[in-house]
């Protein structure tokens, strides 16, 4: 079984309407004992410019955005194929959309870097 650590994007499944995507894992890997969950944020090509949108700019993706709006939460077992690793500067600015459609506080800079 895939084992996606936070900062991949995977291809997943993400049902019929939504179809199978690029995302952004977002959550940590789980203990045995856990729900084989994932969490992780949807690619898009179709980006309205929302303040939830970040670009995303690797040459394996197509042109468009990570969009915090789709987080989800999807058993492990949908994840089909690792495409890559989003570099540590575009993962932060997607932490922050997701931080302000949640309505979180912002992470001092020496707390994110030290991974507190």
């Amino acid at each position: 079984m895939a084992k996606p650590k936070r900062g991949e994007v995977w291809l997943v499944d993400m049902g019929y309407a939504a179809k199978v995507r690029p995302a952004l894992v977002l959550s940590i890997p789980i203990d045995d004992d856990e729900r084989v969950l994932t969490t992780v944020v949807p690619h898009t090509t179709s980006t309205r410019g929302t303040r939830f949108e970040t670009p995303s700019s690797v040459r394996w993706l197509k042109s468009g955005s990570f969009d915090a709006q789709g987080i989800g939460t999807y058993p492990t077992a949908k994840l089909v194929r690792k495409l890559g690793e989003l570099p540590a500067d575009q993962i932060a600015l997607v932490e922050e959309c997701v931080r302000l459609l949640l309505h979180l506080p912002k992470v001092p800079d020496d707390e994110q870097q030290s991974g507190e």
